[in-house]
């Protein structure tokens, strides 16, 4: 793996001349291939799952189910999995929790074959909530155990390799999923599409046991997490889907060992208003999950290998933004890129409303990956500015509560408003709903900055 990485060094556009300490390199190799056989899973599975749930018959509400549901589920049960995990090892634990959620992934492989479509789209969603429940406690745990695994001198290389091989992994299994689909019967083509992405999930969970034994030592204190590791290749994946994009992840694992978290004082000044308005943000971002597939599916009809040229396109648009972002950022600040970054995203849904065919779609893609590429960037650095470097779980702890709250309300909001007017309406508003969100995060620190003068 590490002579994979020096022969692309545009995997990791920074630091490709440091030697990795010998003593490093088995941590690194486990934690690349981790991510690397994840990547079959986010390509296969978690990229097509709405989109098989569409083709079952799925309802608006359904579908939205598959994103709200493990976001009510992530509102109860951070604290406990937080507190659960204080006394006990951390690799273990990881592993464990990696186990009991990953299993899901073999329930996905087997129901085409095994199950009426019906019935089919309830046990999914039920699959869903009951497994997210230990991936609270893998979501929490695996940034405590990536500290343990990387010295902090080192995050940033292993971070760069594996943003990057999730987004190049991503791309080329979707392609193949996507050929794989057009080429089989529905039931055959998605036995075959989720049983690759069981196969990545056993495998990196496997890596995820050998990175137990690497760090866990008798005696040894778990890890304290002080900084935001900015790893955006998590084990939950990147369930949210193509034109919404990946969770932004920067609260939870704060609350591995934290207390009294949810202070009233915290939000009662500037840092109020930022996370109303990132609340409005995420609210938005969430609203269209559930109508994407819906459109490409019933409104366009769209087949699974179109579905997949786009979803590649947006990812490759995603890593191309990406490895610009350093550069914009420094230059214009992480809250100006957000701002533009969200109002480029609004576009996406407004596109996706009237886009008529696959080269319009391709486009749309590439404009809504080139912006979630700024958003998702951005937005963490942008958040952690607002916060005090002595006393981040308690700030953090609102953003994980407006995250997982807009998450919850907008999966099912917009499947709501699309019952009430139309698909294609619903997704005109989402537009304006979003676009509505970036002038709001503009105007809060627009506000502020007129305040101090």
């Amino acid at each position: 793996m590490h002579r994979l990485m020096r022969r692309i060094p545009w995997l990791a556009p920074s630091g490709t001349q440091q030697i990795v300490p010998p003593e490093l390199q088995p941590r690194f190799h486990h934690l690349y291939w981790d991510i690397a056989w994840f990547g079959l899973v986010a390509g296969t599975t978690l990229a097509f799952l709405n989109v098989y749930a569409a083709r079952l018959g799925a309802t608006a509400f359904q579908i939205g189910m598959l994103t709200a549901g493990p976001a009510l589920i992530n509102l109860f049960f951070t604290l406990p999995a937080g507190r659960w995990l204080q006394t006990r090892p951390i690799g273990r634990s990881v592993f464990g929790a990696a186990v009991a959620t990953r299993g899901v992934y073999l329930i996905y492989a087997l129901l085409p074959l095994l199950l009426p479509p019906t019935i089919q789209v309830e046990v999914l969603i039920w699959a869903t909530l009951l497994f997210t429940i230990p991936g609270v406690a893998l979501v929490i745990g695996f940034n405590a155990l990536y500290a343990a695994a990387v010295p902090l001198e080192w995050r940033g290389y292993v971070v760069g390799r594996r943003n990057a091989m999730l987004s190049v992994v991503y791309i080329a299994t979707s392609l193949g999923a996507g050929y794989i689909l057009q080429n089989t019967p529905l039931e055959i083509g998605y036995t075959l599409v989720f049983g690759v992405g069981f196969v990545g999930a056993a495998m990196s969970t496997y890596h995820l046991s050998k990175l137990r034994d690497i760090t866990e030592r008798p005696g040894d204190e778990p890890p304290r997490v002080r900084q935001i590791i900015g790893d955006q290749a998590q084990p939950d994946g990147v369930r949210a889907g193509q034109g919404v994009g990946q969770r932004v992840s920067v609260a939870p694992r704060i609350f591995a060992r934290s207390r009294n978290l949810l202070r009233t004082d915290v939000v009662q000044g500037h840092y109020g208003w930022v996370i109303l308005a990132l609340f409005g943000f995420h609210l938005a971002q969430f609203m269209p999950v559930a109508l994407f597939p819906l459109r490409w599916v019933d409104g366009l009809g769209f087949s699974d290998m179109e579905i997949a040229i786009g979803t590649a396109v947006f990812h490759a648009s995603v890593l191309v933004s990406s490895l610009q972002l350093d550069r914009l950022t420094r230059r214009y600040g992480n809250h100006l890129t957000n701002v533009v970054g969200i109002a480029l995203l609004s576009t996406y849904p407004l596109f996706t409303a009237y886009m008529p065919d696959l080269f319009f779609y391709a486009v749309t893609s590439m404009i809504g990956g080139l912006a979630w590429g700024l958003v998702g960037g951005a937005l963490p650095n942008y958040l952690l500015e607002k916060v005090p470097a002595d006393d981040r779980p308690a700030y953090l702890a609102w953003y994980n509560l407006a995250l997982n709250a807009a998450i919850f309300l907008g999966a099912l909001l917009g499947p709501l408003m699309a019952s009430w007017f139309n698909l294609e309406i619903a997704l005109i508003l989402a537009f304006i709903f979003r676009f509505g969100s970036a002038v709001f995060l503009w105007s809060v620190d627009r506000t502020k900055q007129v305040e101090a003068v």
